[in-house]
Formats: C-alpha cells, sequence, structure tokens
C-alpha cells in the first residue's frame, strides 16, 4: 500500500523537534558534567548526596517556569523528580568513590 505524501510542513517541524532533541541531550550531558563535579565536592567535604531544601526550591521554581512557559507544571516536577533521582545517584558514588 502507498504512504500518502508528508507535507512539507510537518517535514520541517519533525526537524525542527529533531533539533530540539539534539539540543537538549547536550544540555543535559552538560548539566551532568556539573552534577558530577558536585557530587565530588560533596563527597570531598562531607556534604550528604541529597539536599532536601535546595531540591523542595527547585521544585517551585520549575514550576513557575514552566507555568510562565505555558508547560504542565506537573510534567516540569516529574521531570525535575527524574533529574534529581539521577543527580542523587551520581553523588553517592562519589560519595563512595571518594571514602573507597
Amino acid at each position: 500500500m502507498d504512504q500518502p505524501a508528508v507535507p512539507a510542513e510537518l517535514l520541517e517541524i519533525r526537524r525542527s523537534i529533531d533539533n530540539i532533541d539534539a539540543a537538549m541531550v547536550h544540555l543535559l550531558a552538560e548539566r551532568f558534567r556539573c552534577t558530577k563535579r558536585v557530587g565530588h565536592l560533596k563527597a570531598t567535604h562531607k556534604l550528604p548526596p541529597a539536599d532536601p531544601a535546595r531540591e523542595a526550591r527547585q521544585v517551585e521554581r520549575l514550576r513557575k517556569l514552566a507555568v510562565d512557559a505555558e508547560l504542565d507544571p506537573d510534567f516540569a516536577e516529574k521531570y525535575l523528580a527524574f533529574v534529581i533521582r539521577e543527580v542523587i545517584r551520581y553523588h553517592e558514588a562519589a560519595a563512595r568513590e571518594t571514602t573507597g
């Protein structure tokens, strides 16, 4: 069966989505490079891997940014929760590496 022709506008939008996805991957990679540095600093200074007060401030901040950007704040909070779990995992690993 023949596939229907894909409108040029759809192809253009998909190219933009692909570019955004690529940028997001690079931004996340940079974020996690910073996260690793923070984890090593926390481990060196014997600070706990998690910082619940900062995490709460970040959730509040990201929810407001999401509202301002017309993005579902619940989605933004879920995204941040996932990132925070990964960050804590990195920090715990750094603490284990530092204490040997």
